[in-house]
């Protein structure tokens, strides 16, 4: 498994990260299982693990950490806070006053006395980004956290925090963790680049665009949205094909596929390989709910696209393009709170 240094802290990190999202009762509820996908990824080189206090209200750190134990310090361990833990509104969000219990909790359930990268999961239009800011410095400073991050933060938000930091004598978010995929490609227009410009690593989530790259969807008979049948039943406005956006992917996806089988890939190692090449990126975050899902994205782990390939790539998806603005998954509040377009 190759290695890159994580956005300039001298921190190498393997070009897959383990994605733990599945962990629990939002994927596999088998506890002995997720840790022996755990070990498996890490046996095979993967020294990168991305949680989050939201997975399954903590049940993925606590199946994380239980797996680490007697091989902790041999792995690169993230975790995200921000949102939900509870009805009241202050278990969640980017205050001082929730991040620093949120940090306590994710130590306590990963068993660990401290995170290697802790990241803010989403923008707060309610917090203002000094006071995060500052919260997580002197985290940083106890030794509680090593690094910081963000998700999902648009270009403008991304320099914004990078401007406080310095204006005020902050540490500063190190890596930024967007959704990515041929499918989803908006980040390429002005996130990538911004992270670039500033020295941020990337790692990004999604590769597979919600299973639209997994091979299980070919045509439009594919998609089931029966209730209880799954994420496309819960998640409908990203996957009825009768939506515009959903029947421009599964006509991508068609292309793909055949564009696969001529280059002699399976389609989600071309979708993996494509993020994998772009130049802002530092690790993708492959999140197998099954040891098989495992074994399939690592045989896919050396993969490399020719310019011919990825030049046909653009032109079925074109560079910067979200096929589904839904799968964006941020949406600025000036957009999606009509009462902020309105006298």
């Amino acid at each position: 498994m190759k290695r890159r240094i994580l956005g300039g802290t001298g921190i190498s990190v393997s070009e897959y990260a383990l994605g733990a999202m599945m962990f629990g009762a939002w994927g596999n509820p088998d506890h002995d299982e997720s840790e022996r996908i755990i070990h498996r990824a890490l046996d095979a080189g993967i020294n990168f693990v991305d949680t989050a206090d939201v997975y399954s209200q903590g049940e993925s750190e606590e199946i994380v950490g239980k797996a680490l134990k007697g091989r902790r310090d041999d792995v690169v361990l993230a975790t995200k806070g921000h949102g939900s833990m509870g009805d009241d509104p202050n278990r969640g969000g980017n205050s001082r006053r929730w991040i620093t219990r949120a940090v306590e909790d994710s130590l306590r359930r990963l068993g660990t006395d401290h995170i290697d990268l802790y990241q803010i999961h989403r923008p707060d239009p309610t917090t203002d980004i000094d006071e995060t800011l500052s919260a997580l410095s002197d985290l940083v400073r106890a030794g509680k956290i090593r690094a910081i991050g963000h998700s999902t933060f648009p270009a403008e938000q991304i320099v914004e925090a990078q401007w406080a930091a310095e204006r005020r004598g902050h540490v500063r978010f190190r890596t930024e963790q967007p959704p990515y995929s041929i499918l989803a490609r908006g980040v390429e227009a002005a996130v990538l680049p911004t992270a670039q410009r500033y020295g941020i690593g990337v790692l990004t989530w999604g590769p597979l665009s919600a299973g639209w790259l997994s091979g299980k969807y070919t045509k439009a008979a594919d998609v089931d949205l029966a209730p209880g049948s799954g994420r496309a039943a819960l998640e409908q406005h990203k996957f009825d094909p009768s939506l515009p956006g959903n029947a421009a992917k599964l006509e991508a996806v068609g292309q793909l596929t055949k564009l696969a089988a001529e280059a002699g890939l399976k389609l989600p190692h071309l979708a993996v390989a494509f993020v994998r090449a772009h130049p802002a990126v530092t690790s993708v975050i492959i999140g197998p709910r099954t040891s098989a899902h495992l074994e399939d994205l690592l045989e896919a782990a050396d993969t490399e696209l020719s310019q011919d390939v990825l030049d046909r790539i653009d032109e079925i998806v074109p560079p910067g393009t979200d096929l589904n603005r839904d799968d964006s998954y941020y949406l600025p509040p000036a957009l999606s709170d009509k009462a902020l377009r309105r006298r």
